[in-house]
């Protein structure tokens, strides 16, 4: 006679994934990339392969450019079967500025640097 009692099994390991915030637009969703180096099967040279995954961030608190832990989870829509599990590193890490202070970009060419303009009579003399 069979019992009824059925050994426990341990539950598989769930897949984590590091990767990038690229949208924060949706409510408790973001959209992380996950970017992974693989060797070309014919041309033998690495090369990058992206996926992206819609993610559940019930606190909605992921900005864009945020590195970020993500765990495989059961589906929670049409399309989110991960979870946000932590921020590992936040895009902007500069404490905020003053109020009131006002930072001036940097040129981005030399020839974008306005020195005193240079006249006739000066080039003259």
């Amino acid at each position: 006679m069979p019992t009824i009692e059925q050994p426990i099994t341990a539950r598989a390991q769930r897949k984590v994934r590091v990767g990038q915030v690229v949208s924060n637009r949706m409510t408790k969703t973001i959209v992380v990339r996950i970017t992974r180096r693989v060797r070309h099967l014919k041309y033998n040279r690495v090369i990058h392969q992206r996926s992206t995954f819609k993610v559940h961030d019930e606190a909605n608190s992921a900005a864009i450019g945020d590195w970020v832990k993500i765990m495989e989870t059961r589906p929670l829509s049409k399309e989110k079967r991960w979870r946000l599990v932590e921020i590992l590193k936040h895009a902007s890490t500069a404490p905020p500025l003053p109020d009131g202070e006002v930072v001036q970009p940097k040129p981005k060419h030399r020839h974008d640097v306005r020195t005193e303009p240079t006249t006739p009579e000066r080039a003259l003399s």
